[in-house]
């Protein structure tokens, strides 16, 4: 839907009321929560996180009796009550590729764009709504997985607390992972401008190019890690291990170092081509 920024005359020029950047970011939040696949995208990716954690809890509970020592010593009862997370990036994804491609598919970019010829402008105010409203429902979703998660286990003295070392940063960074994972996706959107093509493009991402890159060379196995999924899901682990292959994995904040650089390329480039090209 178009959204008209108030104007004023002021000679031969026609400005906008107030704060410039703070009227665009008001147009934004607007647009963002005036579409129902908003509400849909995110109540599915709070609800996997919740859910499927729970489930996946249960599942170790039930089977407390079946586990082997060294199941125990590499559990993490922290990472394991976030679980969830697994699918819901998938609704995440979906979420950013739409917040851009939507308005190519109804024209309403080229509304938005007469309104705000400044069209960095557009796109940081994009990003700004985006992260604030997509870090507020995965953090809130992490907290609630975890505690829910933790009461499961805690049955079988197998839970964790808050502030035991680095559950905090593995709760926290879910949501970070989950937040920049969706700005990835906003800049593939920007990219593409179409809604199946950014979809496809990351879901190749996330669960093809990780399987592909099994195929490699031994002596090029170790590029692993750096895989976006890889390097981004590197925050969640309380205790990082070697990886199935027996490569070291890279650690917590310099992993999501690495996934938060593709998400600054893909929307660098969204942005550049949001600049140069017609809507």
């Amino acid at each position: 839907m178009a959204v008209t920024l108030p104007i004023v005359a002021t000679g031969d020029r026609i400005q906008p009321i107030g704060n410039h950047y703070v009227n665009i970011v008001k147009s934004e939040w607007t647009k963002i929560r005036s579409v129902r696949s908003t509400y849909w995208t995110l109540i599915i990716a709070a609800v996997l996180t919740v859910g499927l954690s729970a489930i996946i809890c249960a599942v170790f509970v039930a089977q407390y009796s079946n586990l082997k020592p060294s199941d125990l010593a590499e559990f993490d009862p922290a990472a394991t009550s976030l679980t969830g997370g697994i699918l819901a990036q998938f609704a995440i994804a979906v979420f950013g590729v739409m917040v851009m491609t939507g308005e190519y598919a109804t024209g309403i970019i080229r509304t938005t764009l007469a309104a705000v010829p400044q069209r960095l402008n557009v796109l940081g105010a994009k990003i700004v709504v985006f992260t604030a409203l997509t870090f507020a429902v995965t953090l809130s979703a992490c907290f609630g997985a975890f505690f829910i998660g933790q009461a499961i286990l805690s049955s079988k003295d197998m839970g964790v607390g808050i502030t035991e070392t680095n559950v905090l940063r593995t709760v926290g960074g879910t949501a970070i992972y989950l937040t920049v994972l969706g700005l990835l996706s906003l800049g593939i959107g920007g990219l593409l401008r179409k809604t199946a093509g950014g979809i496809c493009a990351m879901v190749g991402v996330l669960f093809v190019l990780p399987v592909v890159s099994g195929f490699l060379p031994s002596s090029l196995q170790p590029i692993q890690k750096y895989l976006p999924s890889e390097a981004g899901t590197a925050i969640i682990n309380s205790n990082p291990q070697p990886n199935g292959n027996g490569f070291d994995v890279l650690g917590p904040w310099m992993g999501m170092g690495v996934f938060a650089l593709y998400a600054i390329v893909a929307l660098a480039g969204a942005g550049y081509l949001l600049h140069r090209r017609d809507a």
